[in-house]
């Protein structure tokens, strides 16, 4: 009998191996779909925002991209009139070149406008359509597209601002009447002062060579000279001495 409630004894015990239990034991709680249910408008309307905000973002990139795939293609165009040569004066074109030439700077210039204005593009910015206009005698244009470019940063704006002065005394020298051609050149000069502020900026040295140059054309030799030779010690490279040199020589002998 004893032998018999031991063994009763040890199926009770906590130390026998328990059996299989069907009922389902919640061990962390809600599931996550049940924490989710309640929050599912939140979710979907953050999703769906999402999703809008990405697709806005791509389409402009795609339209963005599109729209400078066309314009690059609208350059190459202008490219290919710009790339053709400009003959020799008095030598004619040759029958057999794989690509027409011009005859002159001003009808290159004139094709290089008329490609800009078929294209609907203002590849090069103002600067170039300006020294296009140049080229073509079409000074009064030029000024207006030289302004468009002064304000512009950098190197850009610097440009802009020596070729509007180059333009602005262009017109002056071409001006018949003295007073006018004074008040011209000295309008000039005030641009090219305004060139480039920055002595250690980009063309510095030619804006002092500018000045110098409408200083001796307004008559005032010892402002020239000095100008002129501060842009000879700033200006060492390139074109730019021999440029001064002539400059320099000219006022020495006046």
């Amino acid at each position: 009998m004893a032998a018999k409630d031991d063994k009763k004894d040890s199926k009770d015990s906590p130390s026998a191996k328990p059996g299989f239990d069907p009922k389902p034991v919640q061990l962390g709680g809600e599931s996550l779909i049940e924490r989710l249910i309640p929050h599912m408008k939140k979710i979907v309307v953050f999703v769906v925002g999402v999703a809008l905000i990405l697709s806005i973002v791509f389409t402009f990139r795609y339209f963005k991209e599109r729209g400078r795939q066309k314009e690059s293609q609208k350059l190459a165009k202008v490219l290919e009139v710009a790339d053709r040569e400009v003959r020799p004066a008095g030598q004619e074109p040759d029958p057999k070149a794989k690509e027409p030439t011009f005859g002159s700077s001003k009808e290159r210039a004139e094709a290089i406008l008329d490609a800009l204005a078929k294209q609907g593009t203002d590849a090069g910015g103002p600067v170039y359509r300006a020294s296009m206009l140049m080229d073509v005698g079409k000074i009064d244009e030029a000024i207006i597209e030289y302004k468009k470019g002064q304000a512009a940063k950098g190197l850009d704006g610097v440009l802009a601002r020596e070729g509007l002065g180059i333009a602005i005394e262009a017109k002056a020298e071409a001006e018949k009447d003295a007073t006018a051609r004074q008040k011209g050149l000295e309008e000039a000069l005030g641009v090219f002062q305004q060139m480039q502020p920055d002595e250690k900026g980009p063309r510095y040295a030619y804006a002092l060579y500018h000045q110098g140059r409408i200083l001796g054309l307004l008559g005032r030799n010892p402002e020239a000279k000095t100008a002129l030779e501060k842009a000879k010690e700033l200006g060492k490279d390139g074109e730019l001495p021999g440029l001064i040199e002539e400059r320099l020589a000219i006022l020495g002998g006046s």
